[in-house]
């Protein structure tokens, strides 16, 4: 293992699943969450000798097979593969990057609140070159909107109690894209989720990333999300605002290709 771990109760487990498909995207990725303060990390990949083969191995702690089951089951293996010592957990796409001290100003707010299960934080859009064009500063308020509205809260950047993922069953791993929306709704209904006014991640907008190039499914799977756990006195008539909302979502990624031609341009 190459990370640092003087803490061992505050190190950050974070999985990385790949399909060893974008290396230089993956480098970076890789690259970001060494650099941070207490790291473990773990790589979830179909391709192992790939991975072996172009990724310095002082960059992951370890490799785990992917079993080919879907992304959010490839992320669940890797969280649930962590040693016992990991209190601490997350997961980061490969071609996404941590921003300096992310962990660690995750670390300081869940350690000082019990009750706090999860800390989310602000979110820089990057294009393929690693260009900011947006950012995502929504606050607070986001944790609100996502059984309602649109999924606002970073999943870049944001650190759990691994217990608390555990007692509540993990990842739904029959989700293809809405994994990340599902699992804060039930965090939220467990505890506090704290939101920091601090740039804690980068999200690369291209079109192979999985919520840009799936974005069709996504919706419609977010929408399935929010409906699931509404109350049942007002599931019935949910599909009154469901339906806009759908539209308005799915057509919000034109303006971010827009800001993404623009800043290339």
């Amino acid at each position: 293992m190459c990370g640092n771990f003087e803490n061992m109760s505050q190190t950050v487990g974070i999985v990385v699943p790949t399909m060893g498909r974008r290396i230089e995207y993956l480098t970076e990725c890789l690259q970001s969450i060494r650099a941070q303060e207490n790291v473990l990390i773990y790589i979830v990949s179909p391709e192992m000798q790939i991975i072996k083969d172009s990724i310095k191995s002082d960059l992951y702690d370890g490799l785990i097979p992917d079993p080919l089951a879907g992304l959010s089951a490839a992320i669940d293996l890797g969280i649930r593969s962590f040693p016992d010592h990991i209190t601490y957990v997350s997961w980061l796409g490969d071609d996404d990057k941590l921003t300096e001290d992310s962990t660690k100003i995750c670390l300081s707010e869940l350690s000082s609140n019990s009750n706090v299960i999860m800390v989310y934080g602000a979110c820089q859009y990057i294009d393929s070159k690693s260009n900011v064009f947006w950012t995502n500063s929504s606050g607070r308020l986001a944790v609100w909107l996502m059984k309602f509205g649109p999924q606002l809260v970073s999943q870049p950047g944001t650190v759990f109690r691994r217990d608390a993922y555990n007692a509540l069953g993990g990842l739904d791993v029959n989700l293809k894209w809405a994994f990340d929306l599902d699992l804060f709704i039930r965090i939220m209904a467990a505890g506090t989720i704290n939101f920091t006014p601090h740039v804690l991640a980068q999200f690369r907008w291209h079109d192979g990333s999985l919520s840009v190039g799936a974005r069709r499914g996504s919706v419609r799977e977010a929408s399935y999300v929010r409906r699931k756990y509404l109350h049942r006195s007002i599931k019935p008539i949910s599909i009154l605002w469901e339906i806009p909302m759908r539209f308005l979502i799915l057509h919000a990624a034109t303006f971010v290709n827009l800001k993404t031609r623009t800043k290339s341009s």
